[in-house]
């Protein structure tokens, strides 16, 4: 599963609360950037296209390692435009991915209260600009977020298990394939 959305938008605190809930491994996209991708952002320089693409490719060879190896996982990251989605998303049927949708008045108060991450406040307006909201024909469900983390979770879950409660042991995700979808102890 990928919790997807603009930075601020809460994907990696929901991300890493869904999966310790589910019992999968989790994983923040920001962990696979360049060191010059962090720097540049640290600078207060956006990240281009180019910038992008082998971190993109990263993450994707994270996922196909957890794939190839039977393992549920829940991956934080951006994926903000259509290109970026479709890679992470294209040739994994397994995969799900989940957009946080987020008001941007809440963006810019959670980017100010996290002055130590590198991904200074300021370069909000150039991720909104490159911002595609996940278009209706994408396998990308959007969750308005606009409560606790806890409660976006539970949103999530509830999306993805209508029934309220996430599968016995190895059974699949609705419309998804078993691996990504199964639940799995990763051992202690």
């Amino acid at each position: 599963m990928i919790v997807a959305g603009v930075s601020g938008s809460g994907k990696s605190t929901v991300g890493a609360l869904l999966a310790r809930l589910l019992r999968w491994q989790f994983a923040d996209g920001d962990s696979f950037h360049p060191e010059a991708n962090v720097a540049k952002m640290r600078s207060g320089i956006p990240l281009t296209d180019q910038d992008r693409d082998p971190w993109l490719r990263t993450v994707a060879g994270w996922m196909d390692s957890r794939i190839a190896d039977g393992q549920s996982a829940v991956l934080a990251c951006s994926a903000l435009k259509r290109a970026y989605r479709d890679e992470l998303l294209s040739g994994r049927p397994a995969a799900t991915m989940v957009f946080l949708e987020v008001s941007r008045e809440v963006l810019t108060r959670r980017l100010a209260t996290r002055p130590a991450h590198f991904f200074p406040g300021k370069l909000l307006d150039s991720q909104l600009a490159a911002l595609e909201p996940p278009a209706p024909d994408e396998r990308v469900r959007t969750v308005v977020e606009d409560g606790d983390p806890a409660q976006t979770a539970a949103k999530v879950i509830t999306l993805l298990w209508p029934h309220g409660q996430p599968p016995p042991e190895d059974a699949p995700l609705p419309g998804v394939s078993r691996t990504w979808g199964r639940r799995r102890s990763l051992g202690p």
